[in-house]
């Protein structure tokens, strides 16, 4: 199957060698400003006791979730971008589309705390996560297609079906949410465990 991958063009794009420390370090600032303005969503409560906060026991749960999804991508990010030496065209509007979907966390994390159990808020919120990982998944073929080991990496990402999975409970979770928005909750959990320890597809090459 790695056969199939097409060879790289280095004038396809017209190229600039741009270092990828500088995307880099353009998205671990919107990464760390995405997750100050989640985090913010929370109100001091009202009181000085347990019970003052148990209302914020939902909001906190989601914000954990986005908190540590935020986080994944952060980790994953840094170890994909080490795959190249350079910028793409495509890497760099690749990089922006996720990033705008990241940026949507906050609204949706917000949201979904608030009407816990909504079907429109868990479907809105699984439907983000979904477009993240579809993006992040163009961004990885991006760079895997500039790679100097793009062969080796290539033939890791296509034994590993965690991505695969990924995509497929976000899809559910959106579908599910309008009939049961419990087990849209579990779908995205779910997904959440399995990222939790770091992908090394990419970084064992570097």
């Amino acid at each position: 199957m790695a056969r199939n991958l097409p060879e790289h063009n280095h004038e396809e794009d017209n190229l600039e060698h741009i270092p990828t420390t500088r995307l880099e370090a353009f998205s671990d600032g919107v990464l760390a400003v995405i997750i100050t303005i989640t985090v913010l969503g929370f109100k001091v409560p009202e009181g000085g006791t347990f019970l003052a906060i148990r209302p914020l026991l939902p909001l906190f749960i989601t914000y954990a979730i986005s908190f540590q999804t935020v986080g994944t991508y952060w980790n994953n990010h840094h170890h994909l971008l080490n795959a190249t030496s350079h910028v793409s065209v495509g890497m760099m509007w690749a990089n922006l589309n996720l990033l705008f979907w990241l940026s949507f966390i906050p609204f949706t994390t917000g949201w979904l705390g608030a009407n816990h159990g909504g079907a429109v808020p868990t479907a809105v919120y699984a439907a983000i996560l979904l477009l993240c990982s579809i993006s992040y998944s163009l961004l990885q073929w991006q760079v895997v297609r500039h790679s100097e080991k793009r062969k080796q990496i290539f033939v890791e990402l296509v034994k590993s079906k965690k991505g695969m999975v990924s995509l497929l409970c976000y899809f559910l979770a959106v579908i599910l949410a309008f009939a049961s928005p419990i087990i849209s909750d579990i779908l995205i959990i779910f997904v959440s465990v399995i990222w939790f320890i770091p992908d090394r597809r990419i970084a064992k090459y570097i």
